[in-house]
């Protein structure tokens, strides 16, 4: 592409120049014609003028053809071609004025002949060097006559004449070849400059974009999180003022905290979606790929979503198969829970129906509703974070706008095709395609988890006091033995105290990820390891969604908990670390 582009602007600047080449034709002719009137017959001096005002009006019209006409690479070598076809006849016309103007007796007419040659061969550099078989076939059309007139010429004259002819012609040659190399090059220059400010401005307007998509994001994320922040806030400061008066009915308290449970497991809600989201840039999400019965996924979300069909007074029809698809389960499931909440969310009459078809080798499952469709300018935004075209008020019970973000992260992340299709005041189609299997392979055996073991000792960092403290009462209270500190020096002297007392095993370390003095949880539970003297598998917990800093946290092969972490969550991540310890068969947990 880049190569015709040259070709192109090389032919343009040979083409740009025939003007130049046209006036110095008639400016020169009629100071040849002047000089030599009267001194060679006209029967041989008027028809070469007229051959040379010929050729140099047929030049002026191919010129203005040339720029009229459609070029394609193809016809760009024609147009080379005939410019050098021009510069050729032009030349041998020109290089025939050394037999049509000599004349023996006036050697100073031969001397101006042989002069004004000299300055056309050296102005065909820069007017010729676009093509070099116009350059030179130009030189040596205009050049061979006048080699033969030379030849013609008695004596040492003639000779040294040819000599400086022929370092003319070789002179000349090898800068009009220089001189192309050097218009080559500044063309392609300049053709990459214009490449790499077009990319420039792409890269402006996506950073704008992206800009902007940004400012949206945080003030949607900052809307949906206030809020639950906000009645969290209300309950506790109601729960205050009930224990200020006396004992809280255990009424009352029961339901506090059940209103507590429901905020926070909204705000989970949001940070996990958020945290999907940022796992995904990041690139840190595992594909694990197997073979699929999508005929048993279709009963459990059948059954999944029956209760909700029935509350919304929707008809929920899943179309039954016996298809097996090469995918990761977990990653379709989310793709289907996603795909379906938002068909059941935005369809107020009809139905939901959920079915898939062959696409040759692929699978594709579509999932149709009957909601009032997605018009057709919006059909991309629809897959942007924090975007829901019927929620304007940020009504969370319609979810949180990032459901179909998640979905399209996800379908890239696998390499499925995702497609949309939609009427509005219809419904919509939304579809995602696989491969297909065509045999069933047989069951991996599972492998025999261990059984629970007493409590582990834990060593614990943690630079947020309020944090540190309420997860040294939750696990003290699960009956494990804690060493805590707000940094690992803390818990290293935490722990030399109770060594000093008696046995003071450790056998898992949690630590908060970002911590004071810039250091990470990574570099506390290697600072503890160094300090036992042995290497104690760790937990990391993060309330980070950078991409940047997920990526960090899960290359250091620990397990990472995202905040906020619930106590059961934390329970099954000590469980699952103690296990795998034991099945790895380390001597961690004692």
């Amino acid at each position: 592409m880049q190569d015709d582009k040259i070709q192109e602007a090389l032919v343009e600047h040979l083409y740009r120049n025939a003007y130049g080449i046209v006036i110095s034709n008639v400016t020169i002719s009629l100071g040849v014609i002047y000089v030599l009137q009267g001194s060679i017959p006209a029967s041989w001096l008027a028809p070469w003028a007229i051959a040379v005002y010929a050729l140099t009006a047929a030049r002026v019209l191919a010129a203005r053809r040339f720029w009229k006409r459609p070029r394609t690479p193809g016809s760009l070598r024609g147009w080379a071609w005939l410019a050098a076809v021009f510069s050729w006849v032009s030349g041998l016309l020109w290089g025939m004025l050394t037999w049509i103007g000599f004349v023996p007796d006036q050697p100073h007419l031969f001397a101006f002949i042989v002069a004004i040659l000299a300055g056309l061969v050296s102005g065909t550099i820069p007017s010729l060097s676009a093509f070099p078989p116009a350059l030179v076939g130009s030189i040596l059309a205009t050049t061979i006559p006048v080699a033969a007139r030379f030849t013609t010429m008695p004596g040492v004259v003639g000779d040294a004449y040819l000599f400086l002819l022929v370092c003319l012609i070789v002179i000349n040659i090898y800068y009009g070849l220089i001189a192309y190399r050097t218009l080559h090059e500044s063309i392609r220059l300049r053709l990459e400059n214009v490449g790499l400010i077009g990319h420039l401005q792409e890269e402006r307007d996506r950073a704008k974009a992206a800009d902007h998509a940004k400012t949206r994001f945080l003030a949607a994320a900052s809307h949906d999180l206030r809020q639950p922040i906000h009645a969290l806030g209300l309950l506790v400061s109601t729960l205050s003022v009930l224990g200020q008066r006396g004992d809280v009915p255990g009424g009352q308290a029961r339901s506090l905290a059940g209103s507590a449970k429901s905020i926070v497991g909204n705000l989970s809600g949001l940070l996990n979606a958020l945290l999907d989201i940022s796992r995904l840039d990041a690139g840190v999400v595992t594909v694990a790929r197997e073979t699929v019965d999508l005929g048993e996924l279709f009963r459990n979300l059948r059954d999944e979503f029956a209760d909700e069909a029935k509350a919304r007074g929707l008809h929920w029809h899943v179309a039954q198969t016996t298809v097996l698809v090469d995918t990761d389960p977990m990653m379709l499931k989310r793709i289907l829970d996603n795909l379906l909440s938002n068909a059941f969310r935005y369809t107020r009459r009809g139905g939901v129906l959920l079915g898939c078809r062959r696409r040759g080798e692929l699978v594709e499952i579509q999932v149709w509703d009957t909601g009032s469709g997605i018009p057709e300018d919006q059909r991309e935004a629809v897959f942007e974070e924090f975007v829901q075209l019927q929620n304007p008020a940020r009504d969370r019970t319609q979810g949180l706008g990032l459901g179909l973000a998640i979905v399209r992260r996800t379908a890239e992340l696998l390499g499925h095709p995702l497609k949309l299709a939609s009427v509005t005041a219809r419904g919509s189609m939304f579809s995602v395609a696989m491969p297909a299997v065509r045999m069933r392979l047989p069951p991996s055996p599972v492998e025999s988890m261990p059984r629970e073991h007493s409590a582990a000792s834990i060593m614990i960092v943690d630079d947020e006091r309020d944090v540190l403290d309420a997860m040294v009462r939750l696990l003290e209270l699960e009956g494990y033995r804690v060493y805590a500190g707000q940094s690992a020096m803390d818990a290293q002297m935490a722990h030399a105290a109770a060594a000093r007392i008696g046995a003071a095993p450790v056998d898992l370390i949690v630590a908060d990820y970002r911590l004071k003095d810039d250091t990470t949880g990574v570099e506390a539970i290697h600072a503890l390891n160094a300090y036992l003297g042995r290497s104690v598998p760790g937990i990391i917990v993060t309330g980070d969604t950078s991409p940047s800093r997920i990526k960090e946290a899960t290359a250091s092969g620990f397990r990472i908990l995202h905040k906020p972490v619930s106590g059961e969550e934390l329970r099954d991540a000590i469980a699952a670390v103690r296990s795998n310890n034991l099945l790895a068969g380390t001597d961690g947990l004692r």
